[in-house]
């Protein structure tokens, strides 16, 4: 089985479709999207017709719930809750947060306990620093499944748990950097402007990956960004900084 994982698009679609092209090339077997798909000031009416086109596995993230809740909604949830109609809530509101793929896969947007939980990073007052065995067997739970692929944090990332499980991130398609107040202030930064996907695969028995990073016409989305009084989007789409 090989997988083309996707995650945190973020409504940018240029970068979307670059990534597509370039597993187009690579071959896979099916393409699983782990969630936070529209949110923000680019293209989330766009990217959500594209993606209810595409034969894939689909996750909501955080965002989903967010918008679907509509409540104390952020200014990317604002505009991209102003963008959608009904074709696109009713899709929205079929998808969930985590789910098994088959008895060795699970899919989480974050971990399989929480949509806003970090699960390979640990954020502490001072620093954002790589979870230890012990957290992550604690966020893990009960999971046994092979393979445990996650979105969320933007940083793509693997490692193995305890039980020797390959845990995959494949970083944010469309938002190369970003920071956040909680549950302590901290930046995520991945330094280039890159759209970011993962490859997994499965040979007798044992789980193996590849990070990829896709060069995409960035420019035009930070641009469009600035133009919608989103001058830290700009940034980030621009430099992977913040």
């Amino acid at each position: 089985m090989r997988l083309a994982l996707v995650s945190d698009i973020h409504g940018n679609l240029p970068a979307l479709e670059a990534v597509v092209k370039d597993m187009s090339r690579r071959g896979v077997d099916a393409v699983v999207n782990l969630g936070d798909s529209l949110s923000g000031p680019l293209m989330p009416l766009e990217t959500a017709q594209f993606l209810m086109a595409q034969d894939w596995v689909h996750l909501a993230g955080n965002h989903e719930r967010q918008l679907l809740a509509a409540k104390n909604m952020n200014a990317s949830d604002a505009f991209t809750h102003s963008k959608l109609g009904a074709k696109e809530w009713a899709w929205l509101s079929t998808l969930r947060s985590c789910a098994p793929l088959n008895s060795d896969v699970l899919l989480c947007h974050g971990t399989p306990r929480s949509d806003i939980e970090y699960f390979m990073e640990t954020i502490e007052p001072a620093r954002l620093r790589l979870a230890t065995q012990a957290e992550i067997q604690q966020r893990m739970g009960d999971v046994r499944a092979g393979l445990v692929a996650c979105g969320h944090t933007h940083l793509p990332r693997m490692m193995r748990s305890s039980l020797g499980q390959l845990m995959i991130n494949p970083g944010s398609v469309g938002l190369p950097a970003y920071d956040d107040i909680h549950p302590y202030p901290h930046k995520v930064e991945n330094g280039s402007p890159d759209a970011r996907y993962a490859i997994v695969e499965q040979d007798k028995g044992s789980w193996s990956g590849s990070l990829i990073a896709v060069p995409y016409k960035y420019k035009a989305m930070a641009k469009l960004a600035q133009a919608r009084q989103r001058p830290e989007w700009a940034k980030a789409l621009l430099s992977g900084y913040v």
